[in-house]
């Protein structure tokens, strides 16, 4: 690739031919700021916050999108580029709810921090504002365009990366908004509930619905039996939320927090992660073996995914695994074997399961997702909103112990662990299926070939002989191409894992947010993903088939996988979606 050089402030800097400005005056050593700009899904240029002085040119040029030629000068500081962002940064103010205060991202909202380091005055153009109705209809996610910037990250999101694209740009100008065709609202069209537009969101315009109040109720109620579960991504990105490095495993701070808040047990959800395995295995081999079944078949983990096949892909609904997800794996368990067993009425019973993933709200609220005759799962929250508690709960979460989680049913394998990378559940399996196949011993427990983010990955794996090619696919443009494959006869796969976000759930759309500074030279979902597989590496149970409680459950209640009993406490019912209402 050919070279360029140019200078930035007087520093000179060389770069690749087609780089931005943007980058190019990174690799100087200076910073300019961005609002709309998002690496690898956002470069509208509409926002011009990213402007820059380059010798020669007429006007300010948006450094996202212009790119560098050689001998170029650029000026990134000069008064005419300060003053021309502080007037944007001031206009964008003018048309913005300014509820600081009591807006969920304040302290981590990138225009809030422009807006300090330009030292703008909010009420510099007072005029006209549109007021919005607020779109909170559905369980998951609240849109407030009042709050709205029209940085168009969200449309992005939904479009490119998840290839949803419920979402986009109203009429124009003043009157400009986001949101679905025909002014519907988000549970009138076919989202999937994956959060990935909260993420990338630089304001408050987006967020999760909140479920925080309902904890704390149930925490507060004497007459209740108030069980968490927390997912295998959460420990290796709570810390985010208090200061500490990205991918810091923290579960021995967090299991302390939610133990002082008042939770009656802690359990890990890496547990059910494991049940997941016994039963996703089990189920493939018999597929595997039958040449009347349906391969390949595909995961069902991850609720976003499942919106995703159900509303775009309903004629492929056979190839999922009929088993819940290990969220309402989790939940079934404890309102059956653990209520039998402690003798606890499951009607008194409130499971808490703290989750990296929005769609763990509407996912609980499926038909056949109570096994126990009440809902398996009755409050889903995220990692952000668990942070949110341990904050209000008054708990110095640095000076925290680090404490183990309860038993029994405290304890999962690692292979459980690695649900929360792309690519783990697909490993987890292929640890107990062969030693199932096999009968002895795995000589090397990681299968590092469907490890990593790359959006598609393939591997072929020898099972006593016998070539199985399997598949995983994280983000939904990945799955959307791998589908039509299945559809078209193109996929020579039996097994495929799918998360609906890119990376998996280190990445979920429930996981803290990190603002375009850090997402545009960081790759958050490897180094989250890295502190898994390092608390991996160093498990004493590596393999779901060899967790003691797994084993128990088994032997005490469901007799064997895909046993009649399992199949009415751990697996369950798609259905086909309308994309619209007719």
């Amino acid at each position: 690739m050919n070279k360029v050089t140019l200078k930035i402030n007087g520093i000179e800097v060389t770069v690749p031919e087609g780089t931005r400005i943007l980058d190019a005056a990174r690799e100087a050593g200076f910073n300019i700021p961005t609002l709309c700009y998002l690496k690898d899904i956002c470069n509208e240029g509409s926002c011009r916050v990213c402007v820059v002085e380059v010798k020669g040119a007429r006007n300010l040029v948006a450094s996202c999108s212009a790119t560098v030629t050689q001998g170029m000068e650029v000026f990134t500081n000069t008064p005419k580029v300060t003053a021309a962002r502080k007037t944007t940064l001031e206009l964008i103010l003018s048309t913005h709810e300014k509820k600081c205060l009591s807006c969920v991202r304040s302290g981590n909202c990138e225009l809030q921090k422009l807006s300090r380091e330009y030292n703008c005055d909010e009420t510099a153009y007072d005029g006209e504002r549109k007021k919005h109705v607020i779109d909170d209809n559905n369980p998951y996610l609240v849109r407030d365009n009042n709050k709205c910037i029209l940085c168009r990250r969200c449309v992005a999101v939904c479009n490119k990366i998840q290839s949803v694209g419920v979402i986009g740009a109203n009429k124009r100008g003043f009157d400009t908004t986001i949101g679905c065709a025909f002014n519907k609202t988000l549970d009138e069209v076919p989202c999937v509930a994956c959060g990935q537009c909260i993420n990338v969101c630089p304001v408050g315009a987006l967020r999760e619905r909140d479920d925080t109040d309902e904890v704390r109720k149930a925490i507060a109620d004497p007459d209740k039996y108030v069980i968490v579960g927390t997912a295998p991504s959460v420990r290796v990105a709570l810390g985010e939320e208090f200061g500490y490095p990205i991918g810091k495993d923290v579960e021995g701070k967090m299991v302390a927090a939610l133990k002082r808040m008042g939770f009656d047990k802690v359990f890990d959800v890496d547990m059910a992660a494991d049940m997941t395995i016994m039963e996703e295995g089990t189920e493939f081999l018999g597929r595997l073996n039958d040449k009347n079944a349906v391969l390949p078949m595909i995961t069902s983990c991850s609720p976003g995914w499942i919106r995703y096949i159900e509303f775009y892909y309903p004629e492929l609904l056979p190839h999922l695994s009929s088993c819940k997800s290990p969220q309402q794996m989790f939940g079934a368990i404890m309102k059956t074997y653990y209520a039998e067993k402690f003798n606890i009425d499951p009607a008194k019973m409130v499971v808490v399961a703290v989750m990296p993933c929005i769609a763990k709200k509407a996912e609980k609220l499926r038909d056949h997702q109570s096994a126990s005759g009440y809902p398996d799962i009755d409050i889903a929250i995220t990692t952000r909103e668990l942070a949110r508690l341990i904050k209000s709960y008054g708990l110095d979460f640095d000076k925290l112990p680090n404490e183990a989680f309860d038993n029994p049913i405290g304890e999962g394998s690692t292979a459980g662990l690695i649900f929360g990378a792309t690519g783990g559940v697909m490993e987890a399996a292929l640890r107990t299926v062969a030693e199932v196949v096999t009968k002895k011993p795995l000589e090397k427990v990681d299968f590092k070939a469907v490890r990593g983010v790359e959006g598609i990955k393939t591997a072929t794996v020898d099972l006593d002989g016998k070539k199985v090619k399997v598949c995983v696919a994280s983000g939904l443009s990945n799955a959307k191409k791998v589908l039509e494959d299945v559809k078209s006869g193109k996929a020579d796969y039996q097994f495929i894992e799918i998360m609906s976000c890119p990376g998996g759930c280190v990445n979920g759309g429930g996981q803290p947010i990190q603002p375009a500074s850090v997402r545009n030279t960081t790759d958050i979902r490897a180094d989250r993903a890295k502190a898994i597989y390092k608390s991996d590496a160093k498990g004493k149970i590596r393999k779901s088939h060899e967790n003691p409680i797994v084993q128990t459950l088994y032997k005490d209640y469901f007799g064997s996988p895909n046993s009649h009993k399992a199949h009415e406490v751990l697996h369950t019912e798609y259905v086909a979606r309308k994309k619209f209402d007719e």
